[in-house]
């Protein structure tokens, strides 16, 4: 039997999925069921606050919403609903995702989006945002992000390692 999901990732177009996928991954790395929509705050405006109004009654207890260009997805979403939303900005051709990481991060006093980089490593870091608001009520979970935390150490000390092998290695 499959999980009911806790996290929404939710993007404004399919071209968006490319990047987004990064979330769902990390996402059932730590185990924690998701589910994945396309929604537009301004192609589908009725269902996107529908789903936001309705998402808290189905479970939902974070959402991670990707939108380039204008990226009003994340703000409309926060605006109908109590859930943390977390913010994803698209890359985009004209400014390089900068319009998508403004329009994201500018929200108005009383309208919180947690915003994080731009693209894939974004989506990366809103999945782990994510997991580290659902650990405050998970010990399980937590257990899960300390691991991935001393994953990352020894990581870098085995790139120092690497590194000191080297004929340049800096003592």
């Amino acid at each position: 039997m499959r999980k009911k999901p806790i996290v929404s990732i939710i993007m404004g177009s399919d071209s968006d999925l490319e990047v987004m996928k990064e979330s769902s991954l990390v996402l059932e790395g730590f185990g924690i069921a998701h589910e994945v929509k396309i929604l537009s705050a301004h192609r589908s405006p009725k269902l996107t606050s529908a789903f936001a109004e309705k998402a808290a009654g189905k479970g939902i207890k974070v959402i991670i919403a990707g939108a380039g260009g204008a990226a009003h997805l994340a703000g409309v979403v926060a605006s109908h609903t109590t859930i943390p939303v977390i913010g994803v900005p698209m890359d985009t051709k004209a400014l390089k995702g900068i319009d998508s990481l403004l329009s994201t991060v500018q929200m108005p006093s009383g309208i919180p989006v947690a915003t994080v980089a731009i693209g894939k490593t974004g989506a990366k870091n809103a999945a782990i945002l994510a997991a580290e608001i659902l650990s405050l009520g998970d010990q399980a979970l937590k257990k899960k992000l300390i691991a991935h935390k001393k994953s990352l150490v020894k990581i870098v000390k085995e790139k120092n390692k690497l590194l000191c092998q080297k004929p340049r290695c800096l003592k």
